[in-house]
């Protein structure tokens, strides 16, 4: 069966300063004379050497886990005991939003993806991608290792999976080629690599947050979220109302709209009973708001997506999956802080916003729902034009700057240090 998840992403690359999958250029990028050739050529990208026990091996060991997510009531754990017939990637609502690492995998190694040429030789590759589950690695250990052991070494096997990882690929003649600069880690929550951010600075870091949504969700969600149906609620909001860093935003607008009529405001948690809710309520409203929170987005956005209700981004510096690809203005409404934190003034905003102007965006929604999903199924020749396809096109498209990154690596001389330019923590 298809299965689908729609996209939730934030990027960050240790590289460069970036918006979603790679950097934020000052000026649009000069190709080098073989790809100004070759306009059409596929990114070329070799697949690190690494175990099975450090990516589909990590999977077979979850579903035989003998017991719940401790993190979670067992109830709320439809994994443990495994269900016969289980999905490909874990169904945890703690964990199910992180599968980018399964997918983008999934992707190369049935060659089936448009926009990429999985290629043998290292040295024919414009990047080199890491098959490392290292949010699922780093998930297993808070949820069925030593509570409060985490950050430690000892006793800790993710901290034994990263190090594995980190000595392999930085032992291979592809490191020593570019430092690291042309490689791929895939790390769907900030705590992936946790204990190792250090020594794989260099590289090209997606700290990607999904939604969690499947095909059979999707299809629910389109099916009861129609362009045109009637929702009650202006607007929704179901999350924490305290946050670490952005999270300021946030508890002000909760003090601001939590009392309006119109206006839903629920604190939440990502269990089963928790994301149903929000699913519903989100299908029931015009409008969703997307505060600041830990991350630049998060998957509340493409929830919204998903159920075409409008989201209502209130930020002055977001950073967003594919902007120069889809136009974020056409199905989305954007408001400062400044105007955000004024008494009454976002409500009566989007009260004033038209039916007409409303059905546009909803149009438009529906309109790039594709583009934010997995497509799972790889049996065919030439898979869908979906998320897989974006993430590896936004590569492509940001290729010439990573190839720069690369030669500027080459004539460093010793015992120059990394200068890391945005962190991820």
């Amino acid at each position: 069966m298809k299965r689908l998840a729609v996209l939730a992403v934030s990027v960050l690359l240790l590289l460069f300063s970036i918006s979603f999958f790679l950097l934020r250029p000052t000026s649009p990028p000069l190709l080098n004379s073989r790809q100004a050739f070759e306009p059409d050529r596929r990114l070329r990208v070799y697949i690190a050497d690494l175990p099975r026990a450090l990516n589909y091996g990590l999977l077979d060991r979850y579903w035989s886990l003998p017991a719940a997510d401790s993190r979670i009531p067992a109830s709320s754990d439809p994994d443990h005991p495994a269900p016969h017939g289980h999905p490909p990637y874990p169904e945890n609502p703690l964990i199910k939003q992180y599968s980018a690492e399964y997918w983008l995998l999934a992707s190369l190694r049935t060659a089936a993806t448009p926009a990429v040429r999985v290629v043998a030789d290292w040295r024919e590759a414009d990047v080199v991608f890491v098959p490392f589950f290292a949010t699922l690695s780093a998930e297993m250990e808070l949820g069925w290792g030593t509570k409060g052991a985490f950050r430690k070494k000892d006793g800790n096997e993710d901290y034994r999976r990263q190090r594995e990882v980190v000595d392999r690929v930085t032992a291979h003649p592809a490191w020593r080629r570019s430092g690291g600069r042309d490689h791929i880690f895939v790390l769907t929550d900030p705590v992936a690599m946790w204990h190792v951010r250090t020594e794989i600075a260099p590289a090209i870091l997606l700290v990607v947050d999904f939604g969690g949504w499947y095909k059979l969700d999707s299809k629910t969600a389109n099916r009861n979220s129609t362009q045109n149906k009637y929702r009650p609620t202006l607007l929704y909001f179901k999350g924490a109302k305290h946050r670490h860093r952005g999270g300021l935003v946030r508890e002000k607008l909760w003090d601001l709209l939590v009392n309006e009529p119109d206006i839903v405001m629920e604190e939440g948690f990502p269990n089963a009973t928790g994301r149903e809710q929000s699913i519903k309520g989100m299908r029931a409203s015009e409008f969703c708001l997307h505060p600041a929170g830990d991350t630049p987005t998060s998957c509340r956005l493409f929830d919204a997506i998903a159920s075409l209700c409008i989201p209502v981004i209130v930020s002055d510096e977001i950073e967003l999956p594919f902007e120069g690809m889809i136009d974020y203005t056409e199905f989305s409404v954007f408001v400062s802080i400044s105007n955000a934190m004024k008494p009454n003034w976002l409500r009566n905003y989007l009260r004033n916003i038209s039916k007409q102007q409303k059905d546009v965006f909803r149009r438009n929604l529906a309109h790039v729902q594709p583009i934010f999903e997995y497509n799972t199924s790889y049996s065919s020749s030439r898979a869908p034009d979906g998320a897989v396809n974006y993430i590896w096109k936004k590569i492509h498209q940001k290729l010439p700057m990573i190839q720069e990154a690369v030669i500027r690596e080459k004539r460093k001389p010793d015992g120059t240090s990394i200068q890391l330019r945005c962190h991820c923590t």
